[in-house]
């Protein structure tokens, strides 16, 4: 499933509805990133483009005027150009722009630097992203440059710059029921790689194996892509967060974490699992795992509108200090060990994340007043509690270091508690015990 044109075009009046009276916003797309000299990485657009236009090509700009009479959506593209198609593929051009993707206006890149002052004379208020795109940053400049240049003739800057993120960024936090769609599909996906990976593991197995597994899953199901570098950590490496060099053999009696998820649409999934390279459990992974899965689930059970933000990570280090306090891990009084972080050597991140067309998606954490803000239905966030016992920890007994484990479900808000989007994918010991020894028929 994608989204529709007609939810662009909604998307966007719903956007100029929200701006500044005589205001003009400005979103830029992405532009071709190069790799290593004449090879450039597979393109991605940027999410804030994508968002409003569903136009899938590099170095366009979206410019949004409230009211205008000639038109409130105008989109400026680099024109068709047989010869170069011939190498990069076929391009839309103004033309195609209007027609297929619903805008108002539509021009040539190259007019760009010649309309745009006219566009911006005499708004009062300049929106766009500032900071996030250097190339807009210096072009803006120079529009302003040009205008200021032409004060005598009646020209007038804007009086005021506005950064858009505050009005495009709480549209993209709340999830519409076609965005949840794609969303579901892309965490379904992604359940059905983990549990192949799950299935074929074996000692001896480099982690890029079961990555590669995870890959051509999904890839073979319509997601070319990740959503972003996966994670396959095995034994120590588990203990690393964002550890994607994935080239070491599995070893058997150590346990594999796996952080991979999918894109969709340019909707991200994110799921983490944690289970054994030899499909069995030892007494020591057991009493940890269990102790991340029981705080993962009293977490996602808190999950309801209403409930700020921070409780749900609140609860998680209540329940892992507890947790570590009765394996013998830590030692003294609980609120004590919470109140001076004690907990944290184990679990230093929060636990999760706004999830949508960024793994790590926009929108604000916390209210004007600086309260984590309430949960809201539409918002879907991720839940990962996770334990981590450094190899070198002297502190604790030898037969808890070096295992690593975090377990990560894509969580929606609804109206009346919350859904799991990655519910296929198991993860209570004896489900993924089965499920790796499933494996052994194929």
């Amino acid at each position: 499933m994608k989204i529709s044109i007609d939810q662009f075009s909604q998307r966007r009046k719903q956007l100029l509805q929200q701006l500044p009276e005589n205001s003009i916003a400005l979103i830029p797309a992405a532009s071709m990133k190069v790799r290593n000299r004449d090879a450039e990485y597979a393109f991605r657009q940027d999410s804030d483009f994508y968002y409003l236009t569903g136009f899938n090509e590099p170095d366009a700009l979206l410019v949004l005027i409230p009211g205008a009479a000639e038109g409130e959506s105008i989109l400026f593209c680099p024109p068709r150009d047989a010869a170069m198609e011939i190498w990069t593929g076929y391009r839309a051009g103004p033309e195609g722009c209007i027609n297929d993707f619903g805008l108002d206006q539509a021009f040539n890149l190259d007019q760009l630097d010649e309309q745009m002052p006219t566009l911006i004379n005499a708004k009062a208020v300049l929106c766009y992203a500032q900071g996030s795109h250097a190339g807009l940053d210096v072009k803006v400049t120079h529009w302003l440059n040009r205008l200021r240049a032409k004060i005598r003739l009646g020209f007038s800057l804007p009086e005021q710059t506005l950064l858009l993120d505050k009005y495009l960024h709480e549209l993209r936090l709340f999830k519409s029921e076609a965005e949840l769609q794609v969303m579901q599909q892309a965490a379904e996906l992604s359940a059905q790689a983990h549990c192949r990976a799950m299935q074929l593991c074996q000692p001896g197995m480099m982690e890029y194996q079961l990555e590669a597994i995870i890959q051509q899953h999904c890839a073979m199901a319509g997601a070319r892509f990740q959503a972003y570098s996966p994670i396959v950590g095995g034994g120590v490496n588990a203990c690393i967060l964002h550890y994607i060099d994935n080239d070491a053999e599995l070893k058997d009696g150590d346990l594999v974490l796996i952080d991979a998820g999918c894109e969709l649409d340019n909707y991200a999934s994110d799921i983490t699992r944690t289970f054994p390279v030899n499909g069995h459990f030892s007494e020591a992974q057991k009493a940890l795992y269990q102790l991340v899965l029981d705080t993962q689930e009293a977490c996602i059970d808190a999950i309801r509108p209403g409930r700020p933000w921070g409780d749900i990570h609140d609860l998680s280090v209540r329940l892992l200090t507890q947790g570590l306090l009765q394996l013998g891990l830590l030692q003294g009084d609980l609120d004590d060990l919470i109140k001076s972080e004690a907990y944290k050597p184990f679990y230093m991140h929060r636990i999760g994340h706004w999830l949508g067309m960024d793994v790590h998606d926009v929108g604000r954490y916390k209210d004007a007043t600086g309260a984590w803000r309430p949960l809201q239905p539409g918002m879907v966030m991720t839940v990962e509690p996770g334990l981590y016992i450094a190899p070198d920890n002297q502190q604790v007994d030898p037969c808890w270091r070096g295992i690593g484990i975090r377990i990560e479900d894509d969580v929606v808000v609804t109206e009346t508690g919350c859904q799991v989007l990655t519910a296929g994918v198991p993860k209570s010991i004896a489900e993924i015990e089965a499920l790796m020894h499933s494996g052994d028929e194929q």
